[in-house]
């Protein structure tokens, strides 16, 4: 089935469509794009060019092809554009609300350097969105290669105000201020303006690397232009300011110096700690590891969740028998860390993504549709759920029977661990709260998984304080 991809209309140029032959797990063949006669000049010419070539051979742009028959082609033609390009799948997508630090700096120095190499050699980007960017084997890659226009001689970098809304600004309130930018992403889907973001620096925060230059002049000029824009404004015509080619490059290039020495400390917890301070002695880990083993390798594996994934310890043990693996996690630093690690590794089968599973990314933008919900973008077929029920019950309220409800939905397999009220991990969480959480019991649980799973396998770990279970979806 061929389908136009919502979040895909804000540029009328082009429109993407996706083709899959099972909608329902999402599993894309193919990835499309309807273009206009302009974009489809442009990439004509682009495609030739030594720089475009060199960024795609260096896997920094999407592998991308003309298509001029088939079924398909004439499908989107029907649409009204003039061609289509052919685009290589992106596995899954992720959105910057939900990259650690590491991954939106990557992102950010990524989009510099492609646009350095493009200025270079004639051409510009038309825009500086995150958006334009997703993840093959944890390495960032340019997607939308309709941002590619030629250069005009005497214009600016008119990308430069939405770069620094969208990468600069929470990079630095992160690095500068300590302060969790996803949220904030999340919140602002067209970047943090400079006249807002500014109301985080004072005093002498104002002075700190990068904040006078990119937002106190930003927030000022913005103020400017607000003030000549009111209704009762004369309108007057603004006068563009001439740029050479030389001045465009090095505020490119002066930008990512600046992007690169932005650093944050990793602030460890038990979580970004797991594979150090997990509560489990050797043996018994050995146990709990070779239960998730067994369970994913009792079938093939295309696409596997790891929610709760910490360090990524079992992420690794189902990428070794698994095409993919999505690691999620709410501490920021643990799945940093899980980030850090493989993006080192050539053809590592594991994306990372910051998600509090008791928030989860929802459907999102314009009409609710632009960005897809966490479950709305490509259903699992097996999901590892370890040591974090307790959480979900506990820390945040939510009761077992939705929590299982909620997992059934993925129409996927489950291995699930249940933390007993014997485990020091729920001693801790029950220390401090009101005893409201009686159905919160091993029984109870395995009664509520037998409603909507079939138990195929289940052991006790750790001395019967933990038990870990195998669930496959009832039809």
């Amino acid at each position: 089935m061929l389908s136009s991809v919502p979040g895909s209309f804000r540029d009328p140029a082009n429109r993407v469509y996706s083709f899959s032959e099972n909608s329902e797990k999402g599993q894309d063949y193919g990835v499309y794009r309807g273009v206009n006669q302009k974009s489809l000049d442009y990439y004509r010419e682009l495609s030739q060019a030594p720089f475009f070539k060199g960024l795609v051979a260096d896997r920094k742009l999407v592998r991308t092809k003309e298509v001029d028959s088939g079924n398909i082609f004439k499908q989107i033609k029907n649409d009204g554009w003039a061609g289509v390009l052919e685009h290589e799948p992106v596995p899954f997508i992720t959105y910057p609300y939900e990259w650690p630090f590491e991954m939106l700096k990557d992102a950010a120095i990524l989009h510099l350097d492609i646009l350095e190499e493009a200025l270079e050699g004639g051409w510009t980007l038309k825009d500086a969105t995150p958006y334009n960017i997703q993840w093959l084997n944890s390495r960032p890659v340019f997607i939308d290669i309709p941002s590619f226009e030629p250069w005009e001689t005497g214009s600016p970098w008119v990308g430069y105000r939405q770069f620094c809304n969208m990468f600069l600004t929470p990079l630095m309130l992160r690095a500068h201020l300590d302060i969790d930018h996803l949220p904030l992403l999340r919140s602002y889907l067209d970047g943090i303006a400079p006249t807002e973001a500014l109301k985080f620096f004072q005093g002498k925060n104002k002075f700190k690397k990068g904040v006078m230059a990119h937002l106190s002049l930003a927030a000022r000029v913005e103020t400017s232009i607000q003030k000549k824009e009111r209704d009762d404004v004369e309108v007057k015509a603004r006068t563009a300011r001439t740029h050479s080619k030389a001045m465009v490059i090095g505020l490119v290039q002066s930008l990512n110096r600046l992007v690169k020495k932005l650093k944050v400390d990793i602030a460890h917890t038990d979580w970004s700690h797991y594979d150090k301070t997990h509560s489990y002695n050797d043996q018994e880990h050995d146990e709990k590891k070779g239960f998730v083993e067994k369970a994913i390798k009792a079938a093939p594996r295309k696409f596997v969740w790891d929610i709760g994934c910490n360090t990524g310890t079992f992420s690794r043990i189902a990428a070794a028998h698994a095409d993919l693996v999505l690691g999620l996690d709410g501490d920021h630093d643990a799945v940093q860390q899980l980030y850090l690690k493989e993006k080192t590794e050539k053809d590592s089968k594991i994306i990372s993504a910051v998600m509090n599973l008791a928030n989860i990314s929802p459907n999102h933008g314009w009409a609710g549709q632009e960005r897809a919900a966490l479950d709305n973008r490509r259903k699992p077929d097996l999901v590892l759920v370890l040591a974090l029920i307790h959480h979900m019950r506990i820390s945040s309220n939510i009761p077992t029977s939705l929590f299982l409800s909620w997992l059934r939905g993925l129409d996927a397999e489950i291995v699930i661990e249940f933390v007993t009220r014997k485990d020091e991990m729920v001693v801790k969480l029950l220390a401090h709260k009101s005893e409201q959480y009686l159905d919160y019991n091993v029984e109870q649980f395995a009664s509520e998984c037998e409603e909507l799973f079939q138990i195929s396998d289940r052991q006790i770990l750790k001395g019967g304080k933990r038990e870990i279970f195998h669930l496959i979806p009832r039809r």
